[in-house]
């Protein structure tokens, strides 16, 4: 069995990032590594790619190097097509200029973001339109597309690494034209070292990383369409999702609420606005016996407060 309504400093801790607490004394423990500047080195070129604080600061060296000015428009494009965009996203174009959700004559620059691990499907078309792009692959570093060009059809692209390793900083950004020019990042030294020595430890496991991330996301898939829910995105196996998106099927009145009952449970979560769907975590670092908590909080929910 699993205690529901516990004691508020007895929860447990449910992220959705793969980081717990026990990673904070492990990640000091890694031997000194350059692998991660090998496995960078090779996949974006050696003068490719920069370590960032996080993903927000990538996006906002990608940025400065447009001139942007205030009545500028950078345009938002997503995978869903939904009108959800992260605020860490939109806020930090708002230090430059001004963003929509459709390209229109104003627009300067187009941010596609690949959702969620899910690459957005019309790069393409995106690409023959002739302006700058900017990839958001902050929860699709290990996705690709079809044609396997994700991150690679921009001018520019972000990463974080706390959405897929058990890191609790660094970010990267990639130029596919190769940096003209040293860019200075908030990272001191120190975090550079911390970043690259945890990240090399962590990349040298990528194939166990991705396998154990697409078990668990299909053991989660299996138990939620029991309790009446449904993906939100086709799966395939290009993609390593970095959430586990649910269709609620109106099963449940008030996901803001739910959202709210999850945290007293101690597991992170958010509702898609703007659908009636909600993402949960699901990551390398949760075991089957997480996922029956995750679904044992929800069906009390459902039980007991769905039409609240």
């Amino acid at each position: 069995m699993f205690v529901l309504n516990p004691d508020p400093f007895l929860l447990p801790a449910y992220r959705i990032s793969p980081f717990q607490t026990r990673h904070l004394a492990e990640n000091t423990q890694w031997p000194a590594s350059d692998f991660a500047q090998q496995y960078f080195d090779a996949r974006f070129g050696k003068n490719g790619w920069m370590f960032t604080f996080n993903g927000r600061e990538a996006i906002r060296l990608a940025l400065k190097k447009y001139h942007l000015k205030p009545l500028d428009v950078v345009t938002i494009l997503t995978t869903s097509e939904n009108f959800y965009i992260s605020s860490c996203v939109t806020k930090t174009i708002e230090e430059f200029c001004q963003w929509n959700r459709t390209v229109t004559h104003d627009t300067k620059v187009i941010l596609v973001n690949h959702e969620f691990g899910y690459p957005y499907l019309k790069m393409a078309e995106i690409e023959a339109l002739g302006l700058p792009i900017i990839e958001d692959c902050c929860t699709t570093f290990f996705s690709q597309d079809a044609a396997g060009r994700v991150g690679q059809y921009g001018d520019f692209a972000s990463y974080s690494f706390p959405k897929f390793f058990p890191v609790q900083i660094g970010g990267l950004l990639v130029s596919n034209q190769g940096f003209s020019e040293v860019l200075t990042t908030e990272l001191n030294t120190d975090e550079q070292a911390y970043v690259t020595q945890t990240l090399s430890h962590y990349l040298t496991q990528n194939t166990e990383i991705i396998n154990q991330r697409k078990a668990i996301f299909q053991y989660a898939a299996e138990v939620f369409k029991t309790m009446g829910f449904s993906l939100r995105f086709e799966i395939s196996d290009l993609v390593v999702p970095s959430v586990l998106m649910l269709n609620n099927h109106h099963q449940i009145k008030d996901l803001p609420a739910l959202k709210v009952f999850l945290a007293d449970h101690g597991i992170q979560s958010s509702v898609f606005y703007g659908e009636d769907a909600f993402f949960i975590p699901c990551h390398q670092h949760l075991s089957q016996a997480d996922i029956d908590y995750f679904a044992q909080v929800i069906g009390y929910y459902q039980q007991n407060f769905a039409n609240a």
